[in-house]
C-alpha cells in the first residue's frame, strides 16, 4: 500500500499585549485545551500541534517562514482568539506557502451574563479579531479556507477533519510522478495537455517510458513471486474459470500474465518514486495482454491510474485516493446511457480498468477477450458499483488554464443483471439531472475519462481547486 507521511498541523492563536501577560496567559491556556480536545475527539485525520501566541509580526513572520521548511506541517490553523492587529499578519502570511484554515471561533459558546464584565469583553473578542484578521486575507488574495463555529461542534470537526485531507492532497500533489508507458492515444484530444504547465500548478512530474521499459522489468519476475501474489488473489476473491468458459489451466495462465505485469510494474514504481501511471492499448510492443487485472490490484494499493496514456486523469487519481485515504475512489468513464424517461442515468466503466475501491460486491476474476488491442484474453476484476450520494470530477487542459469540472451525483447498483458484460460497472445519474448535467459537462468543456468517489466531497473539491488558484466549475 502507498503510504501518507505523518502529517501534522500547527495551530496559531492572535493576540497582542496591550491586556497585559495575565490575558496572554489566558489565550495560550484557552488554546492548548481546544488543541487537546481536537486531539482527544479522535475525529481529526491529523494531529494538531499547539505552535504559540503571536502578537506582533515578526513571530508571525518567523513561523510562517518555519511551516514552509518542516515537511512534516501539513498546513497552518489560526484563531484570533483577542484582538490581533492584522498589519501583524501581513508579512508572514505572504510567505506562508501551505494551506491556511482560519477557525473563526470563541473558546466559549456562550455569553456570561451573570458575570460578564469588560475584562471578559477584552479577552473574549473574537467576534472581533476574527474580522480583522479576515479582513487581511481578503485583502492579501488569500486562498484560505474559513470554518465558522463553536470549536466543539461536531459540524466544526467534520468541517476541519475535510480540510485536513484537502491539505495533505494538496501537499502530496507535488510529490506524485506519472509513469506512461507509451504515448496518448492516437488522435484523441482530451488525453493531451501541457505537462510543464500541469507541474507548475500542481506540481505533477510525468514520465514517458517505452513499452520495452516494461517488457524487460516482466522478465525479470520469479514464478515465485507470482505464485504468492496468485494465492493472495485466491484469498481475496473469487476465481471464476468457468465465466469465460475457460479451460482452468487456460485461466490460470492468463491470471498468471496479469500477475506478471503487476509485479514489474509495482517494482518499476517503487524504484523510480511513481504513484501513478498509464496505459494505451495501441502501444503494446511485446506484452501478451493490456494490462486489466494488474491495474486494478495497484489502484487497490492507492495508486493513480488512467487509460489511453491520460496522464491528467491518472495524477488526479492519485491526489484524490490521498484525500479519501483510498477509499471508494477510482478512475472511471462515461460509457453508455439509458435514456428512457424515469430511468436516465449514466453506464461508467472502461475497457478492463475499474478501480475495485468501488465494489460493493465480492470482485471475481474472470478471464475474456478483448476486442481491441490485439493481444491475448486479458484478466481481470468483475464486480458491481456502489450506491449513494458521489461526485465525479475532470481536470480539462484549455491551453490558456486548467478547469477542474465536477458534479455531485447519485450512484446506483445495475437495475438488471449483465451476464454478457465482463467488465466491472458503476452506474450514477447526475443530481443536476441527467439532460442538465451532461449539457452542461459538454458545453464546459469536460471529458469522458474522470475520477468518481463516494468519499470525496463537492466542497473538497472546491477547497482543492481554491488552493491551487484552479477555476472551478460545479455543475449544481
Amino acid at each position: 500500500m502507498l503510504a501518507v507521511p505523518e502529517y501534522r498541523f500547527w495551530f496559531i492563536v492572535g493576540s497582542q499585549a496591550l491586556y497585559g501577560e495575565d490575558d496572554l496567559k489566558a489565550v495560550e491556556k484557552d488554546a492548548r485545551e481546544i488543541v487537546k480536545s481536537l486531539n482527544d475527539s479522535k475525529e481529526l485525520p491529523y494531529p494538531v500541534e499547539f505552535k504559540e501566541v503571536a502578537i506582533d509580526a515578526a513571530t508571525i513572520t518567523s513561523a510562517m517562514k518555519e511551516a514552509n521548511f518542516d515537511d512534516s506541517v501539513a498546513g497552518v490553523i489560526t484563531w484570533m482568539h483577542t484582538f490581533s492587529p492584522a498589519k501583524n499578519w501581513i508579512r508572514g502570511t505572504k510567505l506562508l506557502q501551505k494551506p491556511l484554515l482560519h477557525l473563526a471561533t470563541q473558546f466559549r459558546n456562550d455569553i456570561p451574563w451573570s458575570t460578564i464584565d469588560m475584562d471578559y469583553m477584552n479577552l473574549n473578542q473574537s467576534a472581533h479579531g476574527d474580522r480583522e484578521y479576515g479582513f487581511i486575507n481578503a485583502r492579501l488574495r488569500k486562498h484560505n479556507k474559513v470554518v465558522y463555529g463553536f470549536w466543539g461542534d461536531q459540524e466544526v470537526k467534520k468541517e476541519i477533519a475535510a480540510w485536513m485531507d484537502v491539505a495533505v492532497g494538496y501537499n502530496e500533489s507535488f510529490k506524485i510522478k506519472v509513469a506512461r508507458f507509451g504515448d496518448n492515444m492516437r488522435n484523441v484530444a482530451v488525453t493531451e495537455g501541457d505537462k510543464i504547465e500541469a507541474q507548475i500548478q500542481f506540481g505533477w512530474t510525468v514520465d514517458y517510458f517505452g513499452i520495452g521499459d516494461l517488457v524487460a522489468e516482466m522478465k525479470l519476475v520469479s514464478d515465485e513471486a507470482i505464485d504468492a501474489e496468485y494465492e493472495d488473489l485466491e484469498a481475496r476473491y473469487d476465481l471464476v474459470p468457468s465465466a469465460g468458459d475457460n479451460d482452468p489451466e487456460f485461466f490460470k495462465e492468463h491470471v498468471r500474465e496479469q500477475l506478471r505485469e503487476k509485479i514489474a510494474m509495482e517494482r518499476f514504481f517503487e524504484r523510480g518514486g511513481y504513484s501513478a501511471f498509464t496505459t494505451n492499448f495501441e502501444d503494446l510492443w511485446g506484452m501478451k495482454q493490456l494490462p486489466g487485472l494488474a491495474v486494478q490490484l495497484l489502484n487497490r494499493e492507492g495508486y493513480g491510474f488512467a487509460g489511453e496514456g491520460d496522464w491528467k486523469t491518472a495524477a488526479l487519481d492519485r491526489l484524490l485516493k490521498v484525500v479519501s485515504h483510498n477509499k471508494e475512489t477510482g478512475f472511471m468513464e462515461d460509457y453508455t446511457l439509458d435514456l428512457r424517461h424515469g430511468h436516465e442515468e449514466i453506464l461508467g466503466s472502461h475497457m478492463l480498468e475499474v478501480d475495485p475501491t468501488l465494489a460493493s460486491t465480492k470482485p471475481r476474476v474472470e478471464v475474456h477477450p478483448l476486442g481491441i488491442g490485439d493481444r491475448e484474453d486479458p484478466a481481470r476484476l468483475v464486480f458491481d458499483g456502489l450506491e449513494g450520494d458521489a461526485i465525479d470530477v475532470t481536470v480539462s487542459d484549455f491551453g490558456d488554464e486548467h478547469r477542474m469540472i465536477a458534479y455531485e451525483v447519485e450512484a446506483r447498483k445495475p437495475e438488471a443483471p449483465a451476464p454478457h458484460l465482463p467488465v466491472a460497472r458503476q452506474i450514477w445519474v447526475p443530481k443536476a439531472g441527467l439532460k442538465r448535467g451532461a449539457t452542461q459537462w459538454i458545453e464546459n468543456g469536460g471529458g469522458h475519462h474522470t475520477v468518481f468517489s463516494r468519499a470525496v466531497t463537492i466542497q473538497q473539491l472546491a477547497d482543492l481547486a481554491k488552493m491551487f488558484e484552479l477555476k472551478f466549475i460545479n455543475i449544481d
